[in-house]
């Protein structure tokens, strides 16, 4: 349907369009052929936001999104790890026009488990270079077109709770989230707000039977009782890059239905 020049396939998405009135801006987000990636960029393209799809390798999966999406949608491949690549992914992103809006989403595998003792400098050096240093380019080329605009960094809990065995990922959520404050203290007389969003457990198909006792675990500690849902996540991406954010920057915003707040002793 078209509601006053406004191509919409509801009511909500409508809704939505006039709520964050981000309609006509371009969004690049990195890591959207998986996980939390391709949630984020529907509700990006449910805002009419055109946007660029970042793959590392699942290109079947980002042009299948790209097909999906309503408003006009490119896809891009960069290994995140390799400085060049993403100055090349910037590079093919900027082609057709200024990015708007930048969701550093791509991570390092969460679930790359390693005792400390025990992890091989390589998968600490990866983990950097994809969760911090790429965010940090990609903020460096997003500031240097010379535009206002706004920056979502998707951290998580583990920025600031960190669990066995992940201190390779905690740590690099900690420094993305500090890189967040830095760029935004730093980029704000410029016109570009920078945030993050730290998610808790995201519901995910089939983690209830694959990792029933942490499940059970997280639901008896959150206080909200359930799993953060992945349109939750989107939706606190939304909010932090539309102009109802406008004097909202370098905080980071916790999604985890309450968890964070539960005492540790």
């Amino acid at each position: 349907m078209i509601i006053f020049g406004f191509k919409a396939k509801s009511i909500q998405q409508w809704v939505i369009h006039m709520q964050l009135q981000l309609e006509g801006k371009r969004a690049l987000v990195t890591g959207a052929s998986s996980g939390l990636g391709p949630v984020i960029a529907r509700a990006l393209d449910n805002a009419g936001v055109s946007i660029v799809i970042h793959c590392n390798s699942n290109l079947e999966a980002a042009n299948a999104l790209a097909e999906e999406l309503t408003q006009p949608a490119l896809v891009a491949g960069a290994d995140l790890s390799d400085p060049a690549e993403v100055r090349a992914l910037f590079n093919a992103a900027v082609a057709a026009g200024p990015i708007d809006i930048l969701v550093n989403c791509a991570a390092a595998e969460s679930q790359d488990v390693s005792d400390l003792n025990d992890l091989p400098l390589q998968r600490w050096q990866h983990t950097q270079q994809v969760n911090v240093e790429a965010p940090l380019l990609l903020t460096q080329l997003f500031a240097g077109q010379g535009q206002a605009g706004a920056i979502v960094n998707i951290s998580s809990i583990e920025g600031s709770r960190t669990a066995p065995m992940h201190g390779h990922y905690a740590t690099s959520k900690a420094a993305l989230e500090m890189l967040t404050r830095s760029a935004a203290l730093e980029l704000g007389p410029a016109g570009i707000r920078v945030n993050a969003v730290a998610p808790g457990l995201i519901w995910r198909p089939g983690i209830e039977e694959g990792w029933p006792e942490g499940v059970a675990a997280w639901n008896t500690a959150a206080p909200l009782g359930k799993l953060v849902g992945p349109n939750d996540i989107a939706s606190a991406v939304l909010f932090l890059a539309s102009d109802a954010a406008a004097s909202i920057t370098g905080t980071t915003m916790t999604v985890d239905c309450g968890l964070s707040i539960r005492p540790g002793w």
